[in-house]
């Protein structure tokens, strides 16, 4: 090892050091050794800190005794030639200057405690707040177990910023494209990673993967903590235990860091920090390099690397296992694009969102009656329409195969959702015939067709279900009365879907299944499928999930044994409790199936439909997706998905599936579905029929004119005094808020 490399290492160790020792001492005095010192919204205190060492930081008093261990840390200046002895020492200084900056990033929250927005996902790029800083617990949960489960191959932490922005974009999506998280830090010549994507327009934040911790290279400490809280949370180390806990990073988080631009002493201290955790370094300068494996599992520190080979060097050196989709589409794919946004701005092309009908169905054929690999758009395509206009479109999926089962179509349906999201620069949103896809500009200056969704559905089914498929062959339809017609025979299909469990109960069934979907949404969100009580989406109910189980046995539909009647009332189970409590990564420990008042079940943004309590009706109201006006609650239904979705459990409020409604548990453990009291007008004639049935069942055949909608109004005295009018029987039912 060079004994310039130690050198710099130790020096800029101590520059850190010292620099934070006077930041601590500036606000000791200024606000007090009772000053908190946190990193809003975590468990872990200062986590890099908490994790290593056990030590609780909660204020500036305590932060004493890290920055003596930091100072104690440090070694004496290189002097003499030692060789590969070296290492040693400048591990010790690598951490003494990580442990320092995460006290000085703390002290950064105190003095500006609006720099950083460690509550969201996407920074708010008008207004210049790009900066993330450390995320809180609800974001590290979500994201933290794609790096232990293998959704996300690992992180590059990129500190400095590239020769030009159109450099930095190149790199930036080759990493997406390996679905690697790239996390930011640093500044060079006064610019960053960050801002050279944003000046190429590119969306930054948690939902691509593009992670804008911090300007200065001290908020590369958040990339580090951001691996420990994954040991701490899904690695089940207890803080303190240094060895285990650097043995699981370099094992488990597949991490390493690019160090582009001019590489001083106290990025090398970082540099030299980072070998503790077995993360290497892979740098564009001529500096020298520690070759030497052991920590790493190849080599420390790897120098001079050009821009086009960076991506790929830095994934040979950390020994990442990444698989590629090949999609022969001009746009790039994969899982670190199924986040991002197609904002209006942006908008060149627009299906469904309740503008026009987008409806996706999938069927089995037989094998002679498909042809593999075809795609046809049948009605307009982009070249035959100008930016800012809306299509219809029905998306129809035909698959054959000698395992093929008519079970498994729903579960293949489902996928849609996920396959086009992976495209980049499109985005799609629901299932069924609620969906809603967006193309942005940018998709159409690369050459993207509709054909391109028939081409990425082909492929991926084809990837991800050829056990059992042969043959799949895709039909886009954007004339308006083709899509109808689609739209009208799937809602056919979905009914006998949707029927095929009416006869069963939850009492006589003693397995329910699990769906884990839209945890990339909902971190702590876990849908509990049984007889009587569809998934939120609507997309999938009991028999959709046991098929799923079997299609792929490690899949996000897994069997929960219903175990132990705790309360048949409400509908609590001990194991689905058990259950919920891993699956939500310990944050939900119990919900009742039966009710909306006392311990709902969790909701995410992809419900159908959210019910509310009205106090003052005695009674609840729903609203779907479609429905874009004000409700009696005081909030339309995008209020009311952002404000109770994201995994949550808020008494008062659940989401549903649009079915859910009249099956026989909906709600029971409230009054059932003779607390009905408003819902939108379109959606009470949609289920008339199966809604008349189930009234007729609780003794109430006329509920169907008792139920306010909005022609009545959409204010709570509106819909009383109507209730009153038509002698609704919630008004006469025990109080529904106790």
């Amino acid at each position: 090892m060079s004994k310039m490399v130690a050198f710099a290492v130790v020096q800029g160790a101590y520059n850190i050091v010292s620099k934070a020792e006077g930041k601590y001492k500036e606000a000791l005095e200024k606000y007090g050794g009772a000053q908190k010192l946190e990193f809003p919204n975590t468990a872990y205190f200062l986590p890099v800190i908490y994790s290593l060492t056990g030590i609780k930081v909660t204020d500036l008093d305590s932060a004493k005794q890290v920055m003596d261990f930091s100072r104690a840390l440090l070694p004496p200046y290189i002097k003499n030639d030692c060789n590969l002895p070296y290492l040693g020492p400048i591990l010790d200084a690598g951490m003494g200057a990580i442990f320092a900056e995460e006290i000085v990033e703390a002290i950064r929250y105190v003095e500006d405690p609006d720099f950083y927005q460690p509550e969201i996902e996407d920074p708010d790029v008008e207004n210049g707040k790009i900066w993330l800083g450390a995320a809180d617990d609800a974001i590290m949960r979500k994201r933290g177990v794609e790096f232990v489960d293998g959704t996300a191959p690992g992180f590059a932490a990129i500190v400095g910023a590239a020769p030009d922005s159109a450099t930095a974009k190149q790199i930036a999506e080759e990493y997406q494209q390996k679905s690697i998280y790239v996390f930011m830090a640093a500044n060079q010549n006064g610019t960053t990673f960050a801002e050279q994507l944003i000046e190429e327009g590119v969306q930054i934040g948690w939902n691509t993967r593009l992670v804008s911790f911090g300007p200065d290279i001290s908020a590369a400490v958040f990339a580090v903590g951001f691996a420990n809280r994954a040991g701490l949370s899904f690695g089940g180390i207890v803080p303190g235990d240094y060895k285990k806990m650097l043995a699981y990073q370099k094992d488990r988080i597949f991490a390493f860091v690019v160090a582009l631009g001019d590489v001083n002493a106290e990025w090398a201290a970082n540099a030299a920090g980072a070998i503790n955790w077995g993360f290497p370094t892979i740098a564009d300068t001529d500096i020298p390099e520690i070759l030497p494996t052991g920590i790493c599992t190849y080599e420390h520190i790897v120098s001079n690397v050009p821009h086009d080979e960076i991506t790929q060097k830095s994934i040979e050196v950390r020994g990442l296992k990444v698989t590629i989709s090949e999609i022969d589409i001009p746009l790039s794919y994969g899982p670190a694009f199924e986040g991002e946004r197609v904002r209006k701005d942006d908008l060149y092309l627009e299906m469904g969102g309740s503008k026009t009908n987008c409806t996706e169905l999938c069927k089995s054929a037989e094998m002679n009656e498909i042809d593999d690999g075809k795609v046809e758009v049948i009605g307009k395509d982009v070249k035959d329409i100008k930016k800012g206009d809306t299509l219809p479109l029905g998306i129809y999926v035909q698959v054959a195969g000698r395992e093929m089962q008519v079970d498994f179509e729903p579960i293949l349906e489902r996928q849609i959702h996920h396959l086009i999201n992976y495209a980049q620069y499109i985005m799609h949103i629901g299932q069924r015939d609620i969906s809603w896809i967006r193309v942005s500009q940018n998709a159409i200056d690369k050459g993207f067709t509709l054909k391109d969704i028939g081409t990425i559905l082909h492929a991926k089914l084809h990837q991800d279900f050829g056990s059992i498929l042969d043959k799949v062959q895709v039909t886009l339809y954007t004339d308006k009365k083709d899509v109808d017609d689609l739209t009208k025979r799937a809602r056919k299909e979905y009914k006998v879907r949707d029927e095929r469990v009416e006869n069963m109960t939850d009492e006589t069934t003693d397995t329910f299944y699990s769906c884990t979907l839209c945890q990339s949404f909902a971190p702590s969100h876990v849908c509990v499928v049984s007889p009587e009580r569809t998934g939120l989406c609507g997309a999938y109910n009991w028999m959709d999930c046991k098929a799923s189980f079997q299609i792929n046995p490690t899949g996000p539909n897994q069997p929960v044994e219903k175990g132990e009647v705790l309360d048949p009332v409400l509908g609590q189970f001990k194991g689905v409790n058990e259950f919920l409590y891993k699956a939500s990564r310990q944050t939900i420990d119990h919900y009742n199936f039966y009710s909306i008042a006392i311990d709902p079940m969790t909701t995410c943004g992809c419900c159908e439909a959210i019910a509310a309590v009205l106090p003052g009706c005695n009674g609840v109201m729903t609203v779907h997706r479609d429905y874009s006006g004000m409700t009696p609650c005081g909030m339309k239904f995008s209020t009311l998905a952002g404000t109770v979705g994201g995994g949550l459990s808020s008494p008062g409020f659940v989401g549903h599936g649009k079915y859910n409604i009249t099956q026989r548990k909906f709600i029971l453990g409230d009054g059932g579905l003779l607390r009905m009291v408003w819902m939108p007008k379109s959606l009470k004639e949609e289920i008339k029929e199966r809604l008349d049935k189930r009234a007729a069942e609780m003794g109430v055949p006329d509920l169907y004119d008792k139920i306010a909608d909005e022609t009545v109004g959409t204010d709570e005295e509106s819909v009383l005094a109507f209730l009153k009018e038509k002698d609704h029987p919630a008004l006469k039912m025990d109080s529904i808020v106790g």
